[in-house]
């Protein structure tokens, strides 16, 4: 068998490539741009060059070592037959529960207010609210979306989930929405003081939150953005953060990345950057997979394949199957 590894940040890739050797010593694994004694059979990566899909045409499935697919779909020389398979998690979830959570217990503990007042030796005790006061709307229940819900239920948080698949998660207000409704929408957001964004970019996703759909957030909410930069209208965002509307806003992803140095969300003091570094995926694989199975195993969710992509990407309704390499 041959692989090829195309990664866009080059140790990740030789950390991939060294994975998959070790799992598949059988067979002969390279690094984009290398070259294998044939045409490889399977390739893996993360925001591949389009040169890839043009040079390697008879691979049997490309694997997006992470969660996002929107980088490979949009490509005009792939295959639309081409299987396009993504991780489930591979540790990301953990990682991004403890970067929500994290946040939210930030704004929940006052430790902006308190390390102002510190600063300016003031003591203070600022009041004290509980969970209960703090609904968690996460829009997005797939694996990911599950995770950081059952991390926020471990600390007493309420949480809701937006889906438009029905489906039943154990202790989430789970509010679906089949036919993409903004009754339905508002509702889920309205019963939300922290919006967590755990969804795709779809069609349907992108631009979804803008300054009409924000607003229905409860006054002196928050909006923590770890899915992609289109779904969410920056300058909407700044303009409720600056109305008081929202009080705060923990991004990872924006529209632009890298963000611009004169960008505002670099200078509003109520907005919290990252680098969309929040998570990333553990090229040994899942924790569990590793040990039932010595061959690489990958949870994945699976696009494509002569079906349209539209279609299987609308509403968040993929189911997940099992690939073996």
């Amino acid at each position: 068998m041959r692989i090829l590894i195309a990664h866009n940040v080059a140790r990740l890739a030789l950390a991939w490539r060294d994975a998959i050797t070790t799992r598949l010593p059988q067979s002969t694994v390279v690094t984009w741009p290398e070259a294998l004694d044939d045409l490889a059979d399977y390739a893996i990566g993360w925001r591949p060059p389009e040169a890839l899909f043009q040079r390697e045409r008879r691979l049997k499935a490309f694997f997006v070592a992470g969660a996002g697919v929107d980088q490979v779909l949009t490509m005009r020389s792939l295959d639309p037959r081409l299987p396009i398979i993504r991780l489930e998690d591979a540790g990301m979830g953990r990682q991004i529960a403890q970067y929500c959570v994290h946040q939210v217990l930030d704004w929940y503990t006052k430790r902006n207010a308190y390390e102002s007042q510190q600063q300016n030796r003031i003591w203070k005790p600022l009041p004290v609210g509980t969970p209960a006061e703090w609904p968690i709307g996460i829009f997005g229940l797939g694996r990911l979306g599950r995770h950081v819900a059952q991390a926020f239920l471990s600390l007493g948080f309420p949480v809701h989930g937006y889906t438009r698949s029905a489906r039943s998660v154990e202790g989430v207000r789970v509010h679906v929405d089949a036919e993409g409704t903004e009754k339905a929408l508002a509702a889920f957001l309205g019963a939300s003081r922290v919006l967590i964004l755990m969804a795709p970019l779809t069609i349907d996703t992108r631009d979804r939150f803008n300054a009409t759909r924000l607003r229905h957030l409860q006054a002196g909410s928050y909006v923590i953005n770890v899915a992609r930069g289109e779904l969410l209208v920056e300058n909407d965002l700044i303009e409720l953060l600056d109305s008081g509307h929202l009080c705060g806003a923990s991004l990872d992803v924006f529209r632009e990345e890298p963000l611009p140095t004169d960008h505002a969300l670099w200078r509003h003091p109520g907005v919290s950057n990252a680098a969309h570094c929040r998570s990333h995926a553990d090229s040994r694989g899942s924790g569990p997979n590793r040990r039932k199975n010595p061959r690489l195993r990958i949870g994945a969710t699976r696009f494509g394949c002569r079906r349209p992509t539209t279609r299987l990407l609308d509403g968040f309704t993929n189911e997940p199957v099992r690939v073996h390499v």
